[in-house]
């Protein structure tokens, strides 16, 4: 029985890619350098911010990136431009919720950059019953022990988990964790071949899709 669903925030629950490009493009303009290219923003995808900066804007300063570009994600998320989750997902996750299952968030951002999620008029704030990222985890995607905060703070064992994600390093993670995995494609970003196959239980071509996953999953024994 699938007791918990756990979600990856980007490009899984809400469509993220293509605004972060604007916005981090945005705060290299305001810092005097030139813009990355998209096909390099894509291939650095899912790499924390801070570690992914230095290859998409070589010999970038960090230390003045991060300030910026946390201005200006806040503006981005006050003018409704980023993290935006589609009202269909909104739904999928009430249906999980009224299934009786728990429905959890793991990411590879840091704590700053999901806090907004966390204040009580969020729109996951009576949806989700927890949040794992890089401020509290010891480990990030795609070790397996990504997890180990999360399986040890509900008690859950990995075979009552599924684990929603779209990245090939979401699929490492959650395999080697003895967590199922759900690929989801919606955003366009990973095609089916990007992934190691022994690591995927299945595919959904929208994050809506995962509900009917959950509960086949939920009855095939593992």
């Amino acid at each position: 029985m699938i007791e918990a669903v756990v979600v990856d925030v980007d490009d899984t629950l809400c469509m993220t890619e293509a605004a972060s490009f604007e916005l981090e493009n945005e705060v290299l303009a305001a810092m005097g350098r030139p813009p990355m290219p998209r096909d390099l923003h894509l291939a650095t995808w899912g790499e924390p911010l801070l570690e992914a900066m230095p290859h998409r804007s070589p010999g970038i300063d960090p230390a003045v990136f991060a300030p910026l570009f946390q201005t200006t994600m806040d503006r981005y998320l006050d003018e409704g431009r980023l993290d935006v989750i589609p009202p269909e997902n909104l739904a999928a996750l009430d249906e999980l919720i009224l299934s009786g299952r728990s429905v959890m968030l793991l990411t590879s951002r840091e704590g700053h950059e999901v806090r907004h999620m966390l204040e009580p008029d969020h729109v996951l704030a009576t949806r989700i019953s927890g949040i794992w990222h890089r401020g509290n985890t010891r480990h990030g995607k795609p070790d397996p022990r990504a997890f180990d905060e999360l399986l040890a703070h509900t008690g859950l064992s990995p075979a009552q988990c599924v684990y929603v994600g779209d990245s090939p390093g979401d699929a490492v993670a959650a395999g080697r964790a003895g967590l199922a995995f759900i690929a989801c494609l919606q955003s366009g970003v990973r095609r089916p071949g990007d992934f190691d196959s022994r690591y995927v239980t299945a595919e959904v071509a929208a994050f809506p899709e995962v509900v009917a996953v959950v509960e086949r999953l939920s009855r095939t024994p593992r």
